[in-house]
């Protein structure tokens, strides 16, 4: 090499430079590039990406190749710039390799290509596939070396060859940061549905069910008039039917069936109860996770469930509707206007809320952050805080929300007005 001429030394120390520059880069590539958009092109038949698809299953093989490319590329500029020094036969020409070479080795074929490759990943890589799966074929013997000698000296430190472990899948966690960060590739809406799909696990049945006491049902204890004008007037197309307590169901009613009876004019209250137990009423575990739930639901075909305690009792109800409203939100005739069916928000900013409804949804359809922990309803958070069944016109502050008690019935809080309180 000291003997070639001086031109054909430029020349190899330019091209090796090049490689050096291409080396980096495309190492920040390939570890940067997006892996599910490449296996997906990879599944429409697209070449490259078959073969990038391939090298990133084998991390060690093409990081192997890039290696030894990198260090023989190195060691070839450092040797080169030094003779082109030597023969220049400057005073100071030795500061090339030693100072000025590493300097522009820094920015021209570290910095800057690695910058590029970075903000360009995929596509860098996909055009350094080809040139890769070259590399790992030429230089496999020289990488199996080097990979047994590197897990050789990794056993000393408890590292076995096979045990890592592969990041290919994605946790519950980073699935919700990569819908979050989708941007405009995805709908606002549709990402979500998404986060509400992947927060299913972490929801239960108490979270959205309706309270006991707000639970419709036909009591066969009532009276029979006044039995009739409550299936007359139902808003529901299936009801509960008890006999004194709603712990005492008997089964369930489908308004349908009423309907016919009562055209017939055969209605009564043996003919109903006889309807009510050709049904028998479907009962969900309080804590079940609302995956595990919908589930349930399809697979019993069910459209909703009491929710029992351990000690059997009813709790509430959690409908099919509720828990798809998880998922998609609120059912209403007009998005645009409609926030929740528990929330009224007034002229003046604030908001009159029911305060049966859950913190989930209040959270949810307002964008609050009330706590989750403890009480699921607004009632039960309030009254956790107060200690007390409180008088309208309390005024309780949680967080950056200022609760004013507007109606008690029942030894509960019915409905409040919140409004956000801007600390000074």
């Amino acid at each position: 090499m000291e003997d070639a001429p001086t031109l054909i030394l430029l020349i190899a120390l330019g091209v090796l430079l090049l490689v050096v520059a291409f080396s980096s880069g495309t190492e920040v590539a390939m570890l940067s590039v997006n892996r599910f958009r490449i296996r997906s092109r990879a599944e429409r038949g697209e070449r490259s990406a078959k073969v990038l698809e391939g090298l990133l299953a084998k991390p060690d093989d093409w990081l192997g190749a890039n290696l030894i490319v990198l260090t023989l590329a190195s060691a070839g500029v450092t040797t080169i710039a030094t003779i082109l020094a030597v023969r220049s036969g400057h005073r100071y020409a030795l500061l090339l390799p030693t100072l000025l070479l590493p300097t522009l080795m820094l920015v021209f074929c570290e910095l800057a290509p690695k910058i590029f490759a970075a903000v360009h990943a995929d596509r860098v890589a996909l055009g350094a596939a080809w040139t890769y799966r070259a590399l790992v074929m030429l230089s496999r013997p020289g990488v199996s070396l080097a990979n047994w000698a590197a897990y050789g000296l990794l056993r000393i430190f408890g590292v076995v060859q096979g045990h890592s472990r592969s990041d290919s899948n994605l946790s519950a966690d980073e699935l919700r940061t990569v819908v979050a960060e989708s941007g405009p590739l995805v709908p606002q809406r549709h990402r979500q549905m998404l986060l509400s799909i992947l927060d299913l696990e972490r929801a239960t049945v108490n979270d959205i069910m309706i309270p006991r006491q707000e639970i419709a049902g036909i009591d066969l204890e009532d009276d029979w008039d006044q039995i009739l004008g409550q299936l007359r007037s139902t808003p529901h197309t299936r009801l509960p039917v008890y006999q004194g307590d709603i712990d005492n169901m008997i089964g369930l009613l489908h308004m349908k069936r009423v309907a016919q009876e009562l055209a017939r004019g055969t209605l009564d209250r043996d003919r109903l109860e006889e309807i009510a137990r050709g049904r028998e009423p479907y009962f969900v575990p309080e804590g079940a996770s609302l995956t595990v739930q919908l589930a349930n639901f399809q697979r019993n075909r069910r459209r909703f469930g009491f929710v029992v305690d351990e000690y059997g009792d009813v709790m509430g109800l959690v409908t099919l509707e509720d828990l798809l409203e998880e998922i998609v939100g609120e059912f209403t005739s007009d998005p645009a206007t409609a926030t929740h069916r528990d929330i009224l928000r007034e002229p003046s900013g604030s908001y009159i809320i029911n305060a049966s409804a859950t913190n989930r949804a209040l959270n949810r359809a307002l964008g609050w952050s009330l706590p989750t922990d403890g009480p699921k309803t607004l009632n039960g958070l309030l009254l956790e805080q107060l200690e007390t069944i409180p008088a309208a016109g309390t005024v309780l502050r949680v967080g950056t929300h200022e609760f004013e008690v507007l109606q008690i019935a029942d030894n509960a809080i019915r409905t409040v007005r919140v409004r956000e309180v801007k600390d000074a």
